[in-house]
């Protein structure tokens, strides 16, 4: 049986995160995460990071830095992620100007080659982290295969986000396969199936996760993120009632989940 890790993007909890980071991370881990995904750089030093992750036994599996920032400060970002045990960093999203075509999208993927060799450089690896704008087709392609097509495998990963992919009217189980190799780290959201089609917590909604996890059994997917970006629950409630529901999915689909 396949083994894959179960992680927090921790802006699912960004109100705990307000409150108290350090009390937020240790509830967190008390649900049983093992595993988070940061955004930026967070509260702490390197140093101060290193001794909270090593107290509460967490580790960052990735973090989303803005593609701006990736361009502008890369060696900052690496010595930082570096720093604190990471080596998955996360393009989490692109500025509407430059995303109005083919073009701004194969100029997108020259920008993420580049930023991927960097990764690569330093042993880190550089991902794209979908939402469900990238469906739009623009002569007959989508935004997103566009940016599959135009950028270098050994250099350019991608976070698919189930929520987003159904959102934009794909079919995450056929970009599970079609991202195969490609695609190591996924986050998984579900979607409420009434009219209103927000977030809702894994296996509460409509997104069938026990053939996802099937397929994603018989891929390179090695860590599922959990990410909601709005709660109607309480938010660490929300956590838990995903960690719980990917245990039991998990289960009955032949994966170890941790």
């Amino acid at each position: 049986m396949k083994n894959v890790q179960v992680g927090l993007q921790v802006y699912t909890v960004s109100d705990e995160l307000r409150n108290n980071y350090v009390h937020a991370l240790e509830k967190i881990a008390a649900i049983g995460y093992s595993v988070i995904e940061i955004g930026g750089f967070g509260p702490f030093s390197i140093a101060e990071w290193k001794k909270t992750l090593k107290d509460l036994n967490l580790s960052v599996v990735a973090n989303h830095i803005p593609f701006e920032m990736l361009e502008e400060s890369f060696n900052h970002i690496a010595e930082f992620n570096l720093g604190i045990g990471n080596r998955n960093i996360v393009c989490p999203y692109l500025r509407e100007e430059v995303r109005q075509n083919a073009d701004g999208y194969k100029r997108v993927a020259e920008s993420l080659n580049r930023i991927g060799e960097k990764c690569k450089s330093q042993g880190m690896a550089l991902h794209y982290h979908n939402h469900s704008f990238e469906f739009m087709k623009f002569d007959g392609k989508c935004g997103l295969d566009i940016l599959f097509d135009e950028t270098e495998p050994q250099l350019v990963m991608f976070e698919l986000d189930t929520y987003w992919v159904t959102h934009g009217g794909a079919d995450p189980a056929e970009y599970f396969k079609k991202f195969a190799g490609r695609c190591r780290l996924v986050h998984l959201k579900d979607m409420t199936a009434d009219e209103e089609r927000t977030f809702a917590e894994v296996g509460e909604g409509m997104i069938d996760f026990t053939n996802l996890f099937r397929i994603a059994g018989e891929t390179e997917i090695e860590c599922f993120i959990v990410e909601q970006d709005i709660c109607k629950r309480p938010s660490l409630e929300s956590a838990k009632i995903s960690f719980e529901n990917i245990k039991k999915i998990a289960q009955n689909s032949g994966i170890i989940a941790k």
